[in-house]
């Protein structure tokens, strides 16, 4: 959710901009941009190059495009490396001014392969505020540092759910975790996004949140927070 509403926000800003999906076991980048087909194939024989999809002003990769829609992908993690590098290097990505890679959670091959591969300007943590959460995201955080990759600031999604009746906040899933998190690891703590029903939908009908619900809780959290890794990203390229 926070990778698509970064991209789709950075193309509302007039960037070009690319979505690579890495979670190769859970592609929903597909869904929550409602792209749908499978990409082309350019180029002379044994030069073939993949064409993205668009949606949104977005260029989109993800194997959920090669697969059937209900089809797992069932691979070992020595394959993932692979996949992700074609994907990289095997896609007609055109110029862009910033790529945005969604990772699947955890500290595995994805995450090893993508900083083997390529130079990365930054990397956003994303957690949810409750220690179970928090605990798996600062050992995530601990492999980039590890292998000299900066963390531009941690998100905190699924914060307090504001009642539509009375306006009180209901912490489901805890508050502030996040928050203390960043403030431990001395990181930026790059802002939160509230339980809201607008996301839900937004992601289960292809319409970002920045694009579908601008001035709802989410959809404000999701742009202030893109604003401020855009200005990162921005810093970090500038050396």
């Amino acid at each position: 959710m926070v990778a698509t509403n970064l991209a789709a926000a950075f193309a509302a800003a007039g960037k070009r901009v690319g979505l690579l999906d890495a979670d190769i076991y859970g592609p929903n980048i597909p869904l929550m941009f409602g792209a749908e087909g499978r990409p082309g194939v350019s180029g002379e024989k044994g030069k073939e190059m993949i064409e993205p999809l668009e949606a949104h002003g977005v260029r989109l990769m993800s194997i959920g495009f090669l697969l059937e829609k209900e089809q797992p992908a069932i691979m070992r993690g020595p394959l993932i490396s692979g996949i992700l590098k074609q994907f990289l290097e095997q896609v007609t990505w055109g110029d862009l001014d910033v790529m945005v890679v969604d990772m699947p959670p955890g500290t595995g091959d994805a995450q090893l392969s993508l900083v083997q591969i390529v130079d990365i300007d930054g990397v956003v943590m994303v957690t949810t505020p409750q220690d179970v959460a928090t605990g798996d995201v600062r050992r995530g955080i601990k492999m980039f540092e590890r292998v000299n990759t900066a963390v531009l600031g941690i998100v905190e999604n699924m914060a307090p759910f504001k009642c539509p009746h009375c306006d009180e906040e209901i912490e489901v899933f805890g508050s502030g975790g996040g928050e203390r998190l960043a403030e431990e690891l001395e990181l930026p703590f790059l802002g939160r996004v509230p339980l809201d029903p607008a996301v839900r939908s937004a992601g289960d009908e292809g319409q970002p949140t920045v694009l579908s619900a601008p001035d709802s809780g989410a959809g404000r959290a999701l742009q202030a927070i893109a604003d401020r890794v855009a200005e990162k990203v921005a810093l970090a390229a500038s050396g």
